[in-house]
């Protein structure tokens, strides 16, 4: 979430596309007249009474989602493109020696614009989609590509960076210009700046072919949401589910145009939540299979897709002197090397499928104990696990739930934790307008009254969203800038029928304050320059802020304040929170399991040199987790190949390991903090200091050993996941 435009230009379309001739005015232009033919025209009305192409007159440039229309857009971007091209050419054919003031920063102050536009299109073309915006949105991804290219490939404009990168030492830069001199370097070098003129057109058709691709699997992945949903005919088919969930699902299936019957919607992961309470064995066959076989037929098979976009990658690696994709992307982060991430991974798959095995073993065991005469099938195993886990530890998640009502976890769980950790608050700002009725308007004030942010909470699931949970930035934080942040998280919770409560479940309370560690990440930042900020950090540190304000979910004191029956208003009692907390690893060999196949089939695609073919999906599949030892036929990859976003998407290719990476960070953090007292101001202002506000402006495993003292280690992440029965 890098944020200057340079960086805001790749991340959201994770690209690059073919444009003419780099290092000269005509470059520029062409490509400037390309653009605005493609994307607008600024001579038309939208154009002129555009709201977008000015700063928001709201608080810290808070969107003004009242007056910002679809047809804004188009145009915006071409003049932004336009506007943006201008200025990185004038820092080329600058006369002047290249100076760290008259080419780095002069680079971090250009595309304003561009920057504005593409925060707000693309925040809202994952929360809050429709046809229009994802038309735009494959119109613009390979022009956007191409405009990265025109920077990146700019002969003139690297000879700049590179003769103060190699002088570096002579510029006497503070630590943050000399990192963020060192960051655009790495950057120009890893887009193609040192390759010759007919490399540079070969990686931009590669460019743009990914561009398109990866925009094209995206917006499947958003169609398939709808296409694959399992409509019920027969209520009786329900059986399991509670009155609400049943009301839910029928007013679902209305809105969808299928009155009187009851619509199951399929979540982003293979393995769907509905299935943990449905009686009808086959009709939770049928959910898993819809969910697991996605984007395998029809107009929607993303095979084609998975094939020729790794195939891309590892082309364009081969082209940068990697030996694959995964190399390339790892360079400059934590884990360093292919060689350490699956050294990791498969350090920890003995003790993970020993685990799992014998989860496994007590759900047959359940099963036979029911009478049944199968082995425990994938569409199987989270129903009797529920059984397992009723017998074991008497518990009953509907039971759970009535105590983790969502405007509760919300104010006295995630709020409070962060009151008492940092002394800040979040005040409702219901005057600030919204891209939705469901999204809620904050200001962050500090401990001493300071007001340091703008947060968007849009945490209830529907059409136009894609799956998932994330944070994103509208307005990134830079003192270069004067800006302070405009933060959103976005979560998929089903909302409770209508005039009911939501109530949620346990992991949806711990992805809340998962997502908001995202945000203060993002709110907290205190750094200079706009592309060293917030989260702009390597993809295997970014997941630690996050995951490490997960443990507070359950810590006993917060639990006390939030975890109140929705109806009676009375605590938890005692003893089923107790039953909670003992539950909390329950199934994590399934859970670790499921996960680690997924990172594992990550890293052995974009492992693939540049020379090899096609790959055949399921077949490649299939062979990656056997030579794994992962291939356990209950527990498939948390994501198949056609629909994992994280990796054939693009955001986390050869990075989805980041989040078990980070794990081991947050895990290390927490029990250094229950070390040191838990849950007080003391040590939220040592990990916001040394962690929360230093962006990417120093290397992260730095930053982890100024506040911790030393690196961290394994120990506390097995403890973390009942992994190390000898730890608890």
């Amino acid at each position: 979430m890098r944020k200057s435009l340079l960086a805001v230009a790749i991340v959201a379309i994770a690209a690059c596309s073919e444009s003419p001739e780099p290092g000269s005015k005509k470059s520029a232009q062409a490509s400037e007249a390309e653009n605005t033919q493609v994307t607008g025209d600024p001579t038309d009305p939208a154009t002129q009474d555009n709201p977008l192409l000015h700063p928001s007159s709201l608080q810290y440039q808070a969107p003004d989602f009242s007056q910002i229309k679809d047809e804004h857009f188009q145009p915006a971007f071409a003049q932004g493109m336009r506007e943006h091209l201008q200025e990185i050419q004038a820092i080329a054919d600058n006369p002047e020696p290249a100076s760290f003031n008259n080419t780095i920063v002069a680079m971090e102050q250009a595309g304003s614009l561009l920057t504005r536009v593409s925060r707000i299109f693309f925040n809202l073309v994952g929360s809050d989609s429709n046809e229009t915006r994802r038309a735009l949105q494959s119109k613009l991804a390979p022009k956007l590509a191409a405009h990265s290219d025109s920077i990146y490939l700019n002969a003139d404009l690297f000879s700049r960076v590179g003769n103060l990168y190699n002088q570096r030492v002579e510029e006497e830069l503070d630590a943050e210009s000399e990192r963020l001199l060192e960051d655009y370097y790495e950057k120009f070098v890893k887009a193609g700046a040192k390759l010759s003129d007919e490399q540079k057109e070969t990686l931009r058709a590669l460019n743009e072919e990914h561009s398109r691709l990866t925009t094209e699997f995206s917006q499947n992945l958003l169609k398939l949401n709808k296409a694959i949903a399992v409509v019920v005919d027969d209520k009786s088919e329900l059986d399991g589910l509670s009155d609400s969930k049943i009301k839910a699902a029928a007013e679902a299936a209305a809105d969808a145009g299928h009155k009187g019957k009851y619509l199951i919607s399929i979540t982003n992961t293979t393995r769907q939540p509905v299935l943990a309470s449905l009686n009808n064995r086959a009709l939770r066959q049928r959910i898993w299979e819809a969910s697991a076989n996605r984007g395998t037929s029809g107009e929607l098979d993303n095979r084609p897709l998975v094939k020729r976009l790794v195939q891309i990658r590892a082309q364009k690696a081969g082209l940068l002197g990697y030996d694959n994709w995964a190399e390339y992307q790892l360079t400059g982060t934590m884990a360093e090397n292919s060689k350490n991430v699956m050294g990791m991974l498969n350090s920890m798959v003995p003790a993970v499928v020993s685990n799992t095995k014998e989860e496994q073993a007590d759900i047959q065991a359940m099963i036979e104990r029911e009478g049944g005469d199968f082995d425990v099938q994938p569409w199987d195993w989270a129903y009797y696990a529920e059984k397992v886990r009723q017998q074991k530890y008497d518990l009953d998640e509907s039971e759970v739930r009535e105590y983790f009502e969502f405007n509760r976890v919300l104010e006295d769980g995630l709020f409070y934790t962060m009151n008492r950790l940092y002394g800040i608050r979040f005040e409702p700002r219901p005057d600030l307008p919204v891209y939705h009725p469901d999204v809620q308007a904050f200001e962050l004030f500090d401990h001493n009254g300071e007001s340091l942010a703008i947060f968007y909470a849009d945490y209830f699931a529907r059409d136009g969203k894609r799956g998932g949970a994330w944070m994103s930035s509208f307005v990134g934080q830079s003192g270069l800038l004067e800006q302070k942040p405009v933060v959103v998280n976005v979560m998929n919770i089903p909302k409770g029928p209508e005039g009911e409560p939501t109530l949620v479940s346990f992991d949806h309370v711990t992805t809340m304050f998962h997502e908001l560690g995202h945000g203060l990440h993002g709110m907290f930042s205190n750094v200079h320059y706009p592309s060293l900020a917030g989260t702009s950090v390597s993809r295997d540190f970014v997941e630690f802020p996050s995951t490490f304000e997960e443990d507070w979910a359950s810590d006993p004191e917060v639990l006390a304040n939030y975890a109140y029956h929705y109806k009676t208003g009375e605590p938890i009692p005692a003893e089923l929170l107790e039953k909670v907390l003992k539950a909390k690893n329950f199934n994590m060999g399934f859970d670790t399991l499921e996960y680690m196949s997924a990172a594992l089939l990550d890293m052995e695609w974009h492992s693939l040199p540049a020379d090899a073919p096609q790959q055949d999906v399921e077949k490649f599949e299939a062979e990656a987790l056997a030579e794994h030892g992962v291939d356990l036929p209950a527990v498939p990859p948390r994501y198949k190949s056609t629909y994992f976003a994280h990796s054939i998407g693009g955001g986390y290719s050869a990075g989805y390991y980041a989040y078990m990476w980070s794990e081991i960070l947050a895990a290390d953090a927490f029990a250094y903090l229950r070390e040191r007292g838990g849950l007080t101001r003391k040590n939220g202002d040592l990990y916001r200091k040394h962690i929360l506000e230093v962006g990417n402006s120093r290397a992260p495993m730095e930053s982890y050993v100024k506040f911790r003292g030393q690196e961290p280690t394994t120990e506390a992440l097995l403890i973390r996941r009942g992994l190390n029965p000898e730890g608890e």
